[in-house]
């Protein structure tokens, strides 16, 4: 949907000029190519039929690189220029695909996975945290963008208003976000923790809903916490969805702070954790995982595992994790094998 929004605001650049071509393209092609630019980045997903190491290693990396925006714009631009038989049309369809896939890069970026920018020179994830996965009022704004653009096609001003727009809810996030850290830097003050990290992780239904962890050497204490209440919000059995999923953040004052620790509190279980979380195997883990826990220690007839999550992706009221993988051992002396959970019980190797 940004996508289309972008080439709306670009498009009469290139629509009414056609950058030295005879005729500038049609409105219509330019939300049409706008929409599959804005789409492109996320072919990486498909890196996760291949495998989950593919996914981790390649989604959100190469196609979301700034560094190579222009090549994927230039690219795209030749073969919908081809696809419609006007070779005059790549100079315009160019500035159209550079800015859906620039509000694309944009739109990953404020979520927590973590976007590399400077892929292929650097496989550094970088994330603003300010906004969920699946932020329902950012979507909305899109949307209705995206309507009133299609409605009234003479204009620009709907696709440039929304866009405004979601611009002040990400800054609004923003705001949110160091407020959410305040509240963890407090928390860390009140154990006394003077060199403690706090991350704010934002959740889903409100601005107003984050998780705050606070991260002293290998432990964590964690929470989810509202920003705006002062009174928990109460789901009855006959709430709706999206209350019972919004229920769950608590008044800052209020907060269930709990622990969690990247190898586990019992001295068996860490070395265990540790032996796993050291092995070559596990390389792609400890370089994705940005707030590692030791989710459980497996032990049956002398097997052993070690699994793992990441604090990020654990959001109540969701049924599964995504994530979670581990090693495992046959015996104490026997070679670790990598996995992926399957669900709450099951498993399969990569």
């Amino acid at each position: 949907m940004t996508g289309v929004l972008a080439a709306r605001v670009v498009a009469p650049a290139v629509v009414s000029r056609g950058l030295d071509a005879p005729v500038g393209p049609g409105l219509s092609a330019c939300l049409a190519v706008g929409f599959l630019a804005g789409a492109f980045p996320d072919i990486d997903s498909l890196l996760g039929l291949l495998s989950p190491v593919a996914y981790l290693v390649g989604h959100r990396g190469l196609t979301h690189s700034l560094i190579m925006l222009p090549v994927w714009a230039g690219l795209l631009a030749w073969l919908c220029a081809g696809f419609g038989r006007r070779r005059e049309y790549v100079k315009p369809f160019f500035i159209v695909c550079a800015a859906a896939l620039a509000v694309h890069v944009a739109g990953d970026l404020i979520t927590p996975f973590g976007t590399m920018l400077l892929e292929p020179l650097s496989d550094r994830r970088f994330a603003l945290s300010t906004t969920f996965i699946i932020d329902l009022w950012f979507s909305g704004i899109a949307l209705a963008g995206v309507v009133a653009t299609v409605l009234l096609p003479r204009w620009r001003l709907p696709a440039l208003a929304s866009l405004a727009l979601l611009c002040g809810h990400v800054v609004f996030s923003s705001v949110q976000h160091d407020r959410a850290l305040e509240a963890g830097l407090a928390r860390a003050a009140a154990n006394g923790w003077s060199d403690a990290k706090v991350t704010a992780v934002p959740r889903p239904v409100s601005p107003f809903n984050w998780m705050v962890v606070v991260e002293h050497g290998e432990s964590y204490e964690f929470a989810q916490v509202n920003l705006r209440r002062t009174e928990p919000l109460v789901a009855g059995e006959d709430a709706g969805f999206i209350r019972r999923l919004d229920a769950a953040y608590r008044p800052v004052a209020q907060a269930a702070w709990s622990p969690a620790s990247r190898f586990g509190l019992d001295e068996d279980a860490r070395a265990i954790a540790q032996a796993a979380w050291d092995q070559p195997e596990f390389a792609v883990m400890r370089w994705f995982y940005a707030l590692p826990a030791l989710y459980a220690i497996q032990r049956t007839t002398g097997e052993q595992c070690a699994w793992f999550q990441d604090l990020r992706f654990s959001v109540p009221g969701r049924t599964t994790v995504p994530f979670r993988y581990g090693m495992c051992r046959a015996s104490p002396s026997a070679p670790w094998q990598r996995y992926e959970m399957a669900g709450e019980d099951g498993r399969q190797p990569f």
